[in-house]
Order: C-alpha cells, then structure tokens, then sequence
C-alpha cells in the first residue's frame, strides 16, 4: 500500500484540479443563462474505528437555471474492507483487506429536457494491486444523433491516443454496464466505461494516469458544447414528463446495480455525497 502513497497524492490532486475546472466551466455556463448558480461545496470525514486516517472528501451541489441538479464529488478514502465485501474488490481479500480510493465523481441533470444528462467518474484504487478506473456516459431523455456522436467522438479519440483498441473495449463495456436488466433497455447512449487498469510497476501507473487524465479532459471539451447547443430549446410538458420518467429508469440503475453506489456504502461513504447521483424530481407510470 505505502508504496503507491505519491502516486495516489498525484491523482488526488489531479481529479481536485479537474474538479475545479469544471466546477468554473458549469458556472459561467448558468452565468450565459443569467443565473447566479455556484457551487456549495461540503467537507465530509469518514469515520472508522481504529483508523486514525480513514479519509473523506468534498461534495459539490449546485442548484441552477440550467443545471437543475449537478453534483461533483472528490473523495479519498483509507481502510478495511468489511469481510464480506473484500473478496468482491480486485487484489482484497478477508486476510488483506485493505485499501486507498481517491476519485472524481460527477452527476449532473439538467433543467431542459433537450439537454442530455451525463455521468463521469474517474479513480484510482490500491489494495495488494493497483488499477485505474472510469468513464463516462451520456444519457439524454431525448436523444439526439449530432450530441450522442460527438460525445463518442471526444472519447474515440482519448482512447485513440493510447490504445487503438480501448475505445472498441471500453464503449462496448459502458454500453453492457449501463443497462437496466429488470427494464430491458439501456440506460442511456452510451460512453466508455473501464476498470482494472492495472499498474504493476510505475511506467504502467504513469501510461494509465495519462488516460485517465485525457478520459477527464475529453469530458470538459465535450459535455459543455452540447448543454449550450441545446439549452435554449423551447420545451413543453410532454417533454418533460418524458424526462421525468427517464429520470425514474436512472435512479433505478443507480440504486439497484451500480458500483459506485455499492462501493460508497460499503466503505463507510458520506450518504449524501453517494446519493448525490439521484435526480432532483422523477416519475414513475
């Protein structure tokens, strides 16, 4: 564990300036609406017993014209996997439990139902292995060919740059990983979506924190072009109650099957900053 502790500082500080970045991005984006939206920003500590160190995080909500109901989460976490869950975590096990997790966790639905909602999160996690994870998805309520194509686009050409065979992988993964069994249908348009990036030694840590940060930047030059492209769209009550109940299939996912949710849990999370992901308003027929 102790060996990889620069490591996980250097990606702790790199999702705390991607963060912020886009955190600024959003804003003047409500700022263009004529809103005065910001970012309230919540300090959280975890707390497990016998762990001087167990970690926290900071949860960021903001409430605006555009962005109905954006969360940006940043946590890094230390400790003990409970018995029963550390067989389920790559290189944990009940004799070697423990583990580090920093990442950047990202939600954000929209006051237009025109304007997709969108996933993003990116980690790094030790246990007795090391490995990166993440991805991002898009999930409009009413999709749009020109948005979903230009959103696989910034994330064909991130993978592109380091494997030509990650972007195949991964967006086929995201798009068997964001769906919703018990509904038959996808969650949304898709992404790319990747776990275990192994970093068996440090050239492999440097190759896969590369990626990983250019996942990040594909997301900020993407995801903002197409909330202004469609943010002023005229919109009426069928349209949104189409989002509300698209909304509903998403908080299903998210409670139900995702990882992120389970692994927030499980580890001693802050509930608001796991829930955070949930939509603001939703319905169900």
């Amino acid at each position: 564990m102790t060996e990889w502790t620069e490591q996980t500082a250097a990606a702790k500080e790199w999702f705390e300036t991607l963060r912020d970045r886009i955190c600024a991005a959003f804003e003047a984006i409500e700022r263009e609406a004529g809103s005065e939206a910001s970012f309230e920003y919540t300090p959280w500590s975890r707390e497990e017993e016998g762990n001087e160190n167990p970690g926290g995080g900071v949860r960021g909500v903001m409430k605006g014209e555009v962005f109905e109901k954006v969360g940006v989460n940043v946590s890094t976490v230390h400790g003990s996997f409970a018995p029963q869950f550390a067989g389920s975590i790559n290189g944990a096990s009940e004799e070697s439990p423990e583990f580090t997790a920093t990442g950047i966790s990202l939600v954000a639905h929209m006051a237009n139902p025109h304007v997709p909602a969108v996933h993003m999160n990116t980690r790094f996690l030790t246990t007795q292995a090391a490995w990166f994870g993440g991805g991002a998805d898009l999930n409009p309520p009413i999709p749009y060919e020109e948005d979903t194509e230009e959103f696989h686009a910034a994330f064909r050409a991130a993978c592109a740059k380091h494997n030509p065979t990650y972007y195949e992988r991964f967006s086929k993964w995201a798009d068997e990983y964001f769906f919703i069994p018990h509904r038959n249908v996808a969650r949304g348009v898709g992404g790319i979506f990747y776990d275990h990036l192994e970093c068996a030694d440090l050239p492999a840590w440097e190759r896969n924190f590369a990626f990983t940060r250019d996942v990040g930047e594909a997301f900020l030059d993407v995801f903002p072009k197409l909330v202004r492209r469609r943010m002023g769209m005229e919109w009426d009550r069928a349209d949104k109650q189409r989002q509300l109940e698209w909304r509903g299939r998403y908080a299903e996912f998210n409670l139900v099957y995702d990882r992120g949710t389970l692994f927030g849990l499980k580890t001693g999370g802050n509930i608001d900053a796991i829930l955070m992901s949930l939509p603001p308003e939703a319905t169900w027929t």
